[in-house]
């Protein structure tokens, strides 16, 4: 007969055990219907041994959200190298690995539980869009944005996330193809606020002037270039120049 011998885990082995347990069981359900003892049983120690950890299972909560915040802050980190659609496609790979090792943390911290709308809480969400903001503000190379800018590139962050959300549910588009729409989307949303912005319309010209024919926003064109004879016609002085 075999005894099974329990490894002792060091202090913060044991704190980063728990957050993992806390993160997967925190993002199928809310932190209401979670217990100390599911969170004990998991980790496979005693529920006094969680208190000793963490005082509440609000704390062990936190701890958990903040950690998905961080790594998933982290993903918006790629180099300033090649043409800007390459790089967010480089973005966008590493933003879908977070989904498919911590989806259910990215779900939990994003969508929330009784703890969410606690200032802790919201500053987390929040700390994450930014630093995704700035990530992208960077890529473009504008220390200071317009407001037209800003708010194309923190609607193209909202839109990400929640095709992030429902894309976990189910995974029913293939991955590889929801990367490049996202790519794509930020394309056409930075043409739409190009028509309506010269800084904006600046910006992306410059951008677009370093694409190549072969990269994702050259296959967005010739996407779109096959949908042209089945739409009207529009006069190129009404386009935006880097359309034209």
């Amino acid at each position: 007969m075999t005894t099974r011998v329990r490894r002792r885990m060091g202090v913060d082995e044991r704190r980063a055990q728990l957050i993992g347990v806390a993160l997967e069981l925190f993002g199928h359900r809310s932190p209401d219907e979670v217990s100390i003892d599911e969170i004990a049983a998991a980790a496979g120690i005693s529920r006094p041994l969680v208190y000793h950890y963490f005082p509440g299972k609000r704390s062990l909560y936190e701890a958990a959200m903040k950690r998905a915040a961080d790594e998933l802050s982290a993903r918006f980190l790629v180099a300033h190298e090649g043409p800007l659609g390459a790089r967010l496609i480089r973005v966008m790979h590493r933003f879908f690995d977070f989904l498919e090792d911590h989806g259910p943390g990215f779900a939990a911290l994003m969508r929330g539980g009784p703890v969410r709308g606690s200032s802790s809480a919201d500053a987390l969400v929040d700390g994450v869009r930014q630093a995704a903001y700035e990530q992208i503000i960077a890529h473009l190379r504008v220390p200071a944005p317009s407001a037209r800018l800003e708010l194309l590139v923190r609607s193209w962050v909202s839109l990400a996330e929640s095709t992030a959300l429902l894309w976990l549910d189910g995974k029913r588009v293939p991955r590889a193809e929801l990367e490049l729409q996202l790519v794509h989307d930020f394309a056409a949303l930075a043409s739409v606020s190009a028509a309506y912005d010269q800084e904006v319309a600046g910006v992306m010209l410059g951008v677009f002037a370093q694409e190549p024919a072969d990269g994702p926003f050259g296959e967005l064109l010739a996407r779109l270039s096959a949908l042209a004879p089945a739409a009207p016609a529009v006069p190129s002085q009404r386009l935006p120049q880097f359309l034209r």
